[in-house]
């Protein structure tokens, strides 16, 4: 394979052309084709043998583009960490299916508020619920 047929393999890959489909127009063994993308990184293994061509790009931070290593027969990681996975959500926070919010009333301050999930939830925030346990804390 030449540096030519790779750099050719590489940008057809990322824009998603089925491994058929460029070892098809470059002449080469489907094979080969998937083993070179799974040694650049360019597919996962399990869906390499896929061959759809139409998969998620699944072997990198959802944010950040870093690449992941995926753990066989666990679930796939979809962000290389915890900073990631924050920043990524903290900029698409209208993403989540928020059929299961309600509006609630604090147990403290009496303000209504949107509970997502819990439906035990009795204050609006961290704050609310410190007062109405320990009372007004003077700061030193």
């Amino acid at each position: 394979m030449t540096g030519e047929q790779k750099l050719r393999i590489q940008e057809m890959r990322l824009q998603g052309t089925a491994f058929s489909q460029i070892a098809d127009t470059l002449g080469l063994s489907v094979n080969t084709v998937k083993s070179f993308c799974r040694r650049s990184f360019l597919s996962n293994a399990c869906d390499a043998s896929k061959d759809t061509g139409n998969e998620d790009n699944n072997d990198t931070c959802k944010h950040c583009g870093k690449h992941l290593k995926q753990t066989p027969k666990a679930k796939p990681k979809i962000f290389c960490g915890t900073d990631c996975r924050y920043a990524w959500w903290n900029t698409h926070r209208n993403l989540p299916d928020r059929k299961a919010s309600r509006v609630l009333i604090c147990a403290h301050c009496g303000e209504e508020f949107i509970g997502y999930g819990s439906r035990d939830r009795k204050y609006c925030g961290h704050s609310c619920y410190i007062t109405a346990r320990f009372g007004e804390v003077d700061s030193l």
